[in-house]
């Protein structure tokens, strides 16, 4: 009469949790310090980003922090000018905004009839778009007139490369580095809904 392989059978059944553990905390792992991925919810970011844009945010680039705490345990950078930066949006810490960093700790920032002053220096940004021709005198919103003001240390201004059509630091303040999440580098995946097909085109598209 032959044994019963239940041994072999358990050893392989650890074999596979304990393959399955590693997997889990290893992704966890990456997604927490190195990678993310992010959904583009809003058209806030276009041309730029397109509603059902999926793109891959680098967590490590800006030091790697713990989780919840905001602290940052290996400082690396800190965001530049013109880098697009996944964060907590300060109005509610829950939700992850996506925004064109433009003003830096010090910087003076202005924006003059939709054209926006760093330092006194209009900025050349081929990335901004204005679909509404109106300007909005600064009595009634900051969209086209705000400023100038200087961003405060530890903080960043960022706006929506959508600029007729963006809720940013224009409207609510400033960032603060703790809630900078990491910066969006890369396309992986788009998908139109409206027309239901994918943007073969936008596929593992370097973001500038």
């Amino acid at each position: 009469m032959n044994p019963k392989p239940q041994p072999k059978i358990k050893s392989r059944l650890r074999e596979n949790v304990e393959a399955i553990i590693v997997a889990v905390v290893l992704a966890m792992f990456i997604r927490t310090f190195i990678v993310q991925a992010f959904k583009i919810p809003s058209g806030s970011m276009k041309e730029t980003l397109q509603i059902g844009d999926h793109i891959l945010v680098n967590k490590f680039i800006y030091g790697v922090k713990l989780p919840f705490v905001h602290y940052t345990l290996i400082p690396i950078s800190n965001p530049r000018h013109h880098d697009i930066v996944v964060f907590e949006f300060p109005e509610d810490p829950e939700k992850d905004f996506i925004k064109r960093v433009v003003g830096l700790p010090g910087d003076v920032v202005e924006v003059r009839d939709k054209e926006v002053y760093v330092n006194g220096k209009l900025q050349q940004e081929p990335y901004a778009v204005h679909s509404d021709p109106h300007i909005i005198p600064p009595q009634l919103q900051p969209r086209d007139f705000f400023g100038p003001i200087t961003v405060p240390p530890h903080s960043i201004f960022v706006m929506g490369d959508n600029r007729d059509h963006s809720y940013d630091s224009r409207y609510w303040g400033f960032v603060d580095l703790k809630a900078v999440k990491g910066k969006a580098f890369i396309i992986y995946w788009s998908w139109d809904k409206d027309r239901f097909n994918v943007r073969w085109s936008r596929l593992f598209h370097l973001l500038e």
